[in-house]
């Protein structure tokens, strides 16, 4: 197919932006989303044993910034940070870096992850090293409230979680790198390792695709990727990944991915599908890929099960 053609049948543009006034095709919605993000194949998968606060592990500290709005990067944005600091960390020592996209998710105490209890039992019993881990919301447009706990998001707050999240481009590692990784760091005085070995970016589903992009444009920050149910999907062209990832010379990223036979199948493509041609592709160029391919929908049930072991193999020598 030629450009001109391309652009003509609107390949070229945001599924979202070709179709605002109508989100229906052949009867078929991308709303669908929402019944797979609990199903009956999750039913088995449970928060792994290092999610549960353990006896003589001293807890790390969580800082909050609310409402941070000092991004350039994405203008006239606000979003929530959290920032976690495991304990007894050598003050003159840098840390290893944490990246959670839509960090809300992995941050409850109830969760399916938990992130911060199992980085405090790994680092405690001496299989990870002390990390600083940097918990960040999308941003919220002006005069947009984040949603009601259960509530999806204001149409807005979803638009800018995609352009963030979907869009190919380097800004969303520009807003970690030039913005936000500085500004945490110079708030607690900590210092992150520079190796990107020692720097991880995480997410699911949208923020899946965005930490493995950002990782891709910027191999030199972030080393290691996990995605969750990424969104491997034609909604801003993260669908192009698997060729781009065969005709390009391979970096030097190593890359969890996990998803389900009843992950999202809806109008801008098939989850399950989308993921495991992501799995071939890196198997193809010769990265450090796992692909853990469950019985479960879109959500964070089998990728919580699996943080722990997920955390020990990024962290392993390959």
């Amino acid at each position: 197919m030629d450009i001109k053609t391309f652009k003509q049948h609107g390949l070229d543009q945001a599924w979202d932006d070709l179709h605002v006034q109508s989100h229906e095709v052949n009867g078929r919605s991308n709303s669908e989303i929402l019944e797979v993000l609990d199903t009956a194949g999750d039913a088995h998968y449970h928060p792994c044993t290092e999610a549960y606060v353990r006896d003589g592990v001293s807890p790390g500290q969580v800082w909050s910034f609310k409402n941070w709005d000092q991004s350039s990067v994405f203008a006239n944005t606000r979003r929530d940070i959290k920032v976690y600091k495991s304990s007894g960390a050598d003050a003159a020592k840098s840390l290893n870096l944490m990246v959670f996209n839509d960090g809300a998710g992995y941050l409850g105490r109830n969760g399916a992850v938990r992130a911060t209890t199992v980085l405090d039992n790994l680092i405690h019993a001496g299989e990870l090293a002390p990390t600083l881990g940097v918990f960040i919301n999308p941003g919220l447009p002006p005069n947009v409230e984040p949603p009601e706990p259960g509530q999806r998001p204001d149409s807005l707050a979803q638009r800018q979680r995609s352009v963030e999240y979907d869009s190919c481009d380097e800004r969303y590692l520009r807003l970690l790198v030039d913005e936000i990784v500085p500004f945490v760091t110079r708030e607690l005085d900590a210092r992150v390792s520079d190796d990107p070995a020692d720097r991880t970016i995480c997410g699911i589903s949208s923020g899946g695709a965005c930490a493995f992009n950002a990782a891709w444009h910027g191999p030199e920050h972030f080393g290691r990727v996990i995605s969750h149910c990424g969104s491997f999907t034609n909604i801003r062209g993260a669908h192009n990944y698997p060729y781009l990832i065969r005709s390009t010379p391979r970096k030097a990223i190593k890359v969890f991915l996990q998803s389900g036979a009843l992950d999202a199948d809806i109008v801008t493509g098939s989850w399950a599908l989308a993921n495991q041609q992501m799995a071939a592709a890196l198997d193809f160029a010769g990265y450090a890929c796992r692909f853990e391919f469950g019985t479960g929908g879109h959500n964070l049930r089998q990728g919580g099960a699996l943080f722990a072991d997920t955390l020990r193999w990024l962290d392993a020598d390959s």
